[in-house]
Order: structure tokens, then sequence, then C-alpha cells
């Protein structure tokens, strides 16, 4: 595991609770950094960059320099007009870590460079990897099967050394990882930070409705559906929420009207109306605070590298 030296004695795991689409708010990204875990939101979550900029505002009123630092999403694809403006107030602000989806962009990762941020970005795929390193990205999040939303479909096992073999940078592991000993995992594999997303549904500060967290706490893996048919690309949605809707889970059609990749732009069902969650809802049983549930990840976390320093040791 590395540490990018500018977050070293503020983040007290290696985890990154995900930018999640009408999911994550302030109030939960907050309460993430000041437990020592990065927190992280999607900039399309405020409908303008006026209330962008008002999210920004709030976050740098809230946190410290001792604080865990926070990230932001940007989605860079031309059906996101806002990426130019949004992206200059990243800068003005300095952001401390840019998370890219759909498109790796030079541009991008230089404006950050400029005042000293990191870029990590999202893929499910070597190749795609590639482009990212090209690209010049500090990080790479692999997105492995069953990770909620839109989720890749190779296995972790074999993701991250393949990824690893074209990419020298940081490796944040994204899949399925809902608990402190699910990180350690991730770290003895060689990636440098687990990233969580769906356990933070579960949360009381998460912006998610209440009956779509008790369908968490409801919910196994077996309940995870896994389709294109939702929002034009293959991700994970909760069952009983594609059943709520009052669609047919194994006998979904081809959706129509293009593409939603998890922005308002779209104005589709998906995210709003059916909910995504990844494989590791199965260990999501209660609903705690952002900082109970940092607290208890972090103390889990530590409790099992300790542990497996005790076999190493023992094996030695």
């Amino acid at each position: 595991m590395r540490m990018p030296e500018q977050w070293q004695g503020r983040v007290r795991a290696p985890i990154i609770a995900a930018p999640m689409f009408l999911v994550s708010n302030p109030d939960l990204t907050a309460a993430c950094c000041k437990a020592g875990v990065i927190g992280t939101f999607p900039a399309l979550n405020q409908r303008s960059t006026e209330g962008f900029v008002e999210w920004l505002e709030v976050l740098n009123g809230q946190l410290t320099e001792r604080d865990a630092p926070f990230g932001v999403n940007l989605i860079v694809h031309k059906s996101n007009p806002r990426l130019q403006a949004d992206l200059e107030q990243v800068v003005r602000y300095k952001v401390p870590l840019v998370i890219t989806s759909l498109g790796a962009a030079t541009e991008v990762v230089d404006a950050v460079h400029s005042y000293g941020g990191l870029v990590f970005h999202d893929v499910v795929n070597a190749r795609h990897a590639e482009k990212a390193a090209r690209a010049g990205v500090d990080g790479i999040i692999p997105v492995a099967a069953g990770a909620g939303g839109h989720a890749g479909t190779i296995n972790p096992f074999a993701l991250v050394p393949e990824i690893r073999r074209v990419f020298d940078g940081y490796i944040v592991l994204s899949g399925c990882i809902s608990s402190g000993d699910g990180v350690a995992a991730a770290i003895a594999m060689g990636a440098d930070f687990g990233y969580m997303g769906t356990r933070f549904i579960g949360t009381r500060e998460a912006a998610a409705d209440d009956a779509y967290k008790q369908m968490l706490v409801d919910a196994n893996a077996a309940d995870i559906v896994y389709t294109p048919h939702i929002s034009g690309v293959p991700a994970n949605f909760l069952r009983a929420s594609i059943e709520r809707a009052g669609m047919d889970p194994d006998n979904l059609k081809p959706k129509e009207g293009g593409v939603d990749f998890g922005t308002e732009l779209s104005g589709g069902k998906a995210w709003k109306d059916i909910w995504s969650a990844g494989q590791g809802a199965g260990q999501v049983r209660d609903i705690p605070s952002a900082g109970e549930l940092c607290h208890r990840l972090i103390a889990e976390y530590h409790e099992t590298c300790r542990q497996m320093g005790s076999v190493s040791a023992a094996a030695a």
C-alpha cells in the first residue's frame, strides 16, 4: 500500500467512499473526511455549476487540513456540457482529488495537476487502463465484477495484476468491498486503496430514499441484477427495485432512447427509480451514521492487517 505524500497523516485507512449519483452529498462527504476516510461526490449531483460551487464552499468551510481530503467525480463525456465550467471551479477551489469517468482526458489531468491535485480514473479492463496511463492519471480505479453502477465483468484477482503490469501509479480496487477486512484483502492483492459505494448508501447521511436503504439491508448478493437494459450500459441494480418499477428482472427489454450514463441529462428511470447496488449489498445489515461506519471500517482494517501480520510471522 502507498499513500500520496500530501494525504499522509490525514487518512486513517486506505478507503475511498465512492461518488454515487443522486446519493453522495456534502454531509456524507464531510462525515467521511472527518472520520479519516476519503469522501467524494459527483459534480452532477448538483443540477448546475452554481450549485456545485455551493457544495464546494460548504466542504471548504467544514473541513480542515487535519481531515482526510475530499474528491469530486467529473463525467468526461460529450453528453456532459458542464465539464469545462465544472473543471474551472475544481481548479479554482483546488479540489484535492478528481475522479474521472467515461474518458481520460489529458487536459483535465493537466488542469488538476496545475495546483497539485490528483486524478484517479475508473476503468473496467487493462486496455482502458493503458489509455488512462497515457493521459497521465495518478491513479486507476479497476471496477471489477460485482461493483455497483456501471461495473465490469472481470474478477479482481485477474484485473488488478493485469493493470499493475501496465501502470505503476495508485490502484483503487472497486467491487463488492463493504468491510474493513475487504479493504485489507484488496491491499494484499496489490491495490493501494479500497473503493466503497454500496456500503455508504446504507448510512444516515446518504441522500437515498429510506426504502432504498431498507432494500439494501434486506438484499443479498443474489438479489443484484447485472443488465444493459436499464441504462443502456451493463450495470448492477437491485432486483427488488426493478420489480417495484413494474418490470420483470428476468425478462427485461433493451432500453430505448440511448444510453443513460448516470447523469441528470438523460431523464430516464435508471438511478432515480431503479436503484443501483453492488454484490456487496449482502454485507449491509444496518444504517449507521457515516462517521460510525468509517470508525468501524478503520478498526476492521487495522485488526485484519494485525492478524495477517501475525499469521505471516508465525508462518516464517
